[in-house]
């Protein structure tokens, strides 16, 4: 497989991350180290006495020799805070993790590196005591934008302060609201959610606080509502944009003096719950338009939390993706794969319907394409044309930029010198981007590091330490 398969993994603006290589000395061995550095990480050889927190990965290649790797695989069973291990080639005897086949399949590569990678992140965090582990099995992501939410819920979580969750439909509120509740000291009570705009206006009152026998027509016993129910742990109102306005008005009242009544009851009863709410709306516009009440916005947006859409955080796919197909796997479905081609055709889709779209369409394809690999003629028509995907395009044909309309000059234009002049431009943008990491730009502009090293050479290109160091 070539290099132009892999995708790159790591971002400019963060340290590139180590991993350990132990195999002999060969062209293989040579061939994996420069796939491990194209793919963002830093290859480095593998050392007994390095600190343990040093890498994020030991990759152990046994091609040829499974057994001539038996040091280091015992000293990596000897070492519970040794980085998660990947075994390149065959599996000795007694190994328990993960497996990759020679030659390199782009897709779980990339996804052993970074269930590594998030493994190890989560690690550390959690012997420090800043980031507790279950956020990372919960909220699946390595981007920015998700490793910002589970710094905010980690901080947040430990308080008893209200939140307000904001973010589109399907970009999974609720799990960011049982991360919180299960990372809090309520995580041994009840966590209750109720959806404000799937339940009927003349109903919401009683559903929140219950009612007493008799209190209505239909009434024909007690019943308790969310807020008893939820006693010492947490409440989750869903779509508390959808309230209608007299109910704002009584739960601003429980919010603020913590006590409420059933319905059909003159007896007031304390709660102590922890309110966490969320929307898909815009409440500012809401409360613009009166739908929405100035005074119960601010009691509820104490802590906001954002939730970005999955098109703002697409390097997140392949990680949900696998995590989807590996839930789907444990309910006895068949396992699936996605190919490079389908990985790339994912990423230029917008995905509207956000995680909870992708979730539904990996659950399709196990069922279509049952214990294999999904390529892209697989995917849904649908998506397909949104994305501007062409079936009869190879994996290495489909690109994750849209050609730009350009326009031609009425005097004509040095094609040869624009095109070098571009040329040059876009390198310079590249490494400036990459931070001088030749990889890492050659990445962006997909080609080959040797080849960006070329051009480089033939522009006088210099990277940023070489520049210095003249």
């Amino acid at each position: 497989m070539s290099k132009s398969s892999f995708g790159h993994l790591d971002s400019a603006d963060t340290p590139t991350p180590v991993v350990w290589v132990a195999s002999h000395a060969g062209a293989e061995a040579d061939q994996l180290r420069a796939i491990v550095e194209f793919l963002g990480f830093d290859p480095v050889n593998f050392d007994a006495s390095a600190p343990l927190g040093e890498a994020v990965a030991l990759m152990v290649c046994t091609l040829g020799d499974p057994t001539g790797m038996r040091e280091v695989l015992l000293w990596h069973a000897d070492n519970p805070a040794a980085p998660p291990l990947v075994v390149v080639g065959e599996e000795p005897e007694g190994f328990t993790g993960t497996r990759l086949a020679w030659p390199l399949d782009a897709s779980q590569t990339i996804l052993a590196l970074e269930r590594a990678r998030a493994y190890s992140s989560a690690s550390r965090e959690s012997t420090t005591g800043i980031m507790p582990p279950i956020l990372d099995r919960m909220l699946i992501g390595r981007s920015q934008s998700m490793l910002r939410l589970r710094r905010l819920i980690a901080r947040v979580a430990e308080t008893d302060t209200t939140v307000l969750v904001q973010g589109e439909t399907g970009t999974g509120k609720e799990v960011v609201a049982s991360a919180i509740h299960y990372c809090s000291p309520r995580r041994d009570r009840p966590f209750v959610a109720v959806n404000c705009g799937a339940i009927p206006a003349e109903l919401l009152e009683s559903e929140l606080f219950g009612h007493e026998k008799g209190a209505f027509t239909g009434a024909l016993t007690a019943r308790q509502g969310r807020f008893e129910l939820a006693q010492g742990g947490t409440l989750f109102l869903d779509e508390i944009g959808d309230m209608p306005l007299p109910m704002q008005v009584k739960l601003l009242r429980v919010l603020q003096e913590r006590t409420f009544e059933r319905v059909g009851s003159n007896r007031s009863m304390n709660t102590d719950v922890r309110v966490i709410a969320a929307t898909h709306r815009d409440l500012e516009a809401s409360i613009s338009e009166g739908r929405f009440r100035e005074d119960l916005f601010y009691r509820l947006n104490v802590f906001p939390v954002e939730v970005a859409p999955l098109r703002h955080r697409k390097e997140d796919i392949p990680l949900l993706a696998e995590h989807f197909a590996a839930r789907l796997e444990r309910d006895g479905r068949e396992r699936i794969r996605l190919s490079p081609g389908a990985l790339k055709a994912l990423n230029l889709y917008h995905w509207p319907g956000n995680v909870r779209e992708l979730a539904n369409m990996i659950e399709r394809l196990s069922i279509l394409v049952p214990d294999g690999t999904v390529e892209v003629m697989d995917l849904p028509t649908k998506m397909l044309e949104l994305a501007e995907v062409d079936l009869g395009q190879s994996d290495e044909q489909i690109t994750l930029t849209a050609s730009p309309e350009i326009g031609l000059p009425e005097d004509g234009v040095d094609l040869r010198e624009y095109l070098g002049q571009l040329e040059m431009s876009f390198i310079r943008k590249a490494l400036e981007d990459a931070g001088g990491v030749v990889a890492h730009a050659a990445h962006a502009l997909r080609m080959r590091r040797t080849t960006l090293v070329e051009k480089m050479r033939k522009y006088g290109i210099q990277r940023q330490e070489d520049a210095t160091e003249s």
